[in-house]
C-alpha cells in the first residue's frame, strides 16, 4: 500500500483532466483494498475509487478526501473442461490484457469487447459493450466489498441487475468490486459476429463465427478508424469513449421522434427504418447513416435497434451530428469532439474540466433543443454536473 498527497488526478483519467487528491492510496492485494476503504470508511472520510480512469471526468478542484487507486492484478482459472472455462480476474487488471490473454488461450466471448480501456472490475459497473457483444453475457459472478455491510459479498449474474450500460454495481456505488468471475467459451471460433461493418471487414456473413485473433484484429482496426484506441500521440483518443449513452425510448415516441426529423430536415416520411445492432466503446456511433440527410430523394431515417422488451434504441452520435455538431466540433478552447467520432468529447491538450462540460453541456442542450431528446452521459462525473 503507497499513499502520497496533493497529487494531480489528471493523470490517473483517460481524458486527462482533474485536480489534485487530497490524498491517494495505492492498492496492490485485495486485502490492501479492503483495509484501505474500511480506514477511510471508520474515519468517515469522502472516499473516491478509481482504477483505469476511463469513465471518470474529475473537477478541476480535485477532490477533498481519500483517493483509492486500485492497482490488484491477477488471472486464475477456476475450472476447465470441454465446453467452458471460468476464469476469475482481479479488479485492478487491465481489461485489454484480459481479452488478449482470453483469445491467445482460446476463450470465447469478450473477443468484440477488445481495445477498451480501463480496468476489469470496471467493466461489470456499466455492462461494457461493443460490436454485439457485452459484457454480462460472460460474467458468471461479481465478488464485491459492501461498505454498508462491512462484508464481502457475492452477486450471482443475475443479481447484478445488468441493463444497457447500467448495473447494480452503478446504481448502488457502496459496492467495491474486488474481482470478477468470468464463464468463457473453449474453442477456436469468436461468438457469432454480430455488427455489420465488421463482417464485411472480415469476409463473413452477419452470424457467422472467425478465429478468435481475426475477430480482436478486426475490432481494433474498428476501434482505431473512429480514434477509440489509446494513443498518447493522438488527441482524439484522449476522452472517456462515448461521452452519452445511447437514447432508448418507447415505440410512440420514437414515432414522434421521426416526425420531429422528417420536419426538421424536409423530406416525406416513410416506413420506419430498421437497422442492425450499433456499436461503440461504450455503446454506439451510429456513423451507417452520417450522409443520408444530404442525399437527394432519400427518406431521413432515424436509425433504430429494436430491444427485447419492446423498447426502441436509436443512435446518440447521429442525433448529435444531425443537431449541427459534427465531428471535430469545438467552442472556443481546448475541448472539441473527436475528429473521426461525434460521439467522443475529447482533450486537445490543455482542457479542463470545465472545459469539457461545457462542451458536453451545449451538445446536449442543442440535441435537445432540435429533438426533444435528453442525453444522458456516461462518464461518472466527480464535482461536476451537466
Amino acid at each position: 500500500m503507497r499513499e502520497e498527497h496533493d497529487v494531480p488526478l489528471s493523470g490517473l483519467t483517460t481524458m486527462r483532466v482533474g485536480g489534485p487528491a487530497q490524498r491517494l492510496v495505492t492498492v496492490e492485494t485485495t486485502d490492501e483494498l479492503v483495509d484501505a476503504i474500511r480506514e477511510v470508511d471508520d474515519a468517515d472520510e469522502p472516499l473516491l475509487v478509481v482504477a483505469g480512469g476511463s469513465n471518470l471526468v474529475i473537477s478541476d478542484e480535485g477532490f477533498a478526501g481519500s483517493v483509492v487507486r486500485i492497482a490488484t492484478s491477477g488471472v486464475t482459472v477456476e475450472s476447465a473442461d470441454s465446453g467452458e472455462v471460468l476464469v476469475r480476474v482481479a479488479a485492478g487488471e487491465s481489461w485489454d490484457h484480459v481479452v488478449v490473454q482470453a483469445v491467445a488461450e482460446g476463450w470465447s466471448g469478450v473477443e468484440a469487447l477488445s481495445g477498451i480501456p480501463g480496468c476489469a472490475g470496471a467493466t461489470p459497473i456499466q455492462n461494457v459493450g461493443a460490436y454485439g457483444q457485452e459484457v454480462a453475457q460472460a460474467i458468471d459472478s461479481v465478488r464485491v466489498w459492501d461498505r454498508r455491510e462491512q462484508q464481502v459479498r457475492t452477486f450471482s449474474n443475475a443479481d447484478c441487475q445488468f441493463t444497457y450500460r447500467h448495473s447494480l454495481f452503478k446504481a448502488e456505488p457502496h459496492y467495491v468490486i474486488l474481482d470478477v468471475l468470468f464463464r468463457l467459451g473453449v474453442g477456436t471460433l469468436s461468438g457469432p459476429v454480430a455488427y455489420a461493418d465488421l463482417a464485411r471487414a472480415l469476409g463473413v456473413a452477419a452470424g457467422d463465427r472467425v478465429p478468435l485473433p481475426d475477430a480482436r484484429e478486426a475490432v481494433l482496426a474498428q476501434r482505431r478508424l473512429r480514434g477509440m484506441v489509446l494513443d498518447a500521440a493522438n488527441h482524439d483518443t484522449w476522452s472517456c469513449g462515448s461521452f452519452f449513452t445511447n437514447p432508448i425510448m418507447s415505440p410512440r415516441s420514437y414515432a414522434a421522434l421521426q416526425d420531429r426529423v422528417q420536419t426538421l430536415l424536409g423530406e416525406p416520411r416513410g416506413p420506419d427504418p430498421v437497422d442492425g445492432p450499433l456499436h461503440g466503446s461504450s455503446g454506439v456511433d451510429g456513423s451507417s447513416g452520417a450522409d443520408v440527410a444530404n442525399m437527394p430523394n432519400e427518406r431521413v431515417k432515424v436509425p433504430r435497434f429494436d430491444t427485447p422488451d419492446g423498447q426502441i434504441k436509436t443512435s446518440a452520435a447521429w442525433l448529435i451530428d444531425r443537431a449541427g455538431f459534427g465531428k471535430g466540433y469545438r467552442m472556443p478552447g481546448p475541448a472539441a469532439l473527436s475528429t473521426r467520432h461525434p460521439l467522443a468529447v475529447t482533450n486537445r491538450g490543455s482542457a479542463t474540466a470545465a472545459d469539457v462540460v461545457a462542451l458536453a453541456r451545449e451538445i446536449r442542450d442543442g440535441v435537445h433543443d432540435a429533438f426533444g431528446v435528453t442525453l444522458v452521459e456516461e462518464p461518472v462525473l466527480v464535482g461536476l454536473s451537466l
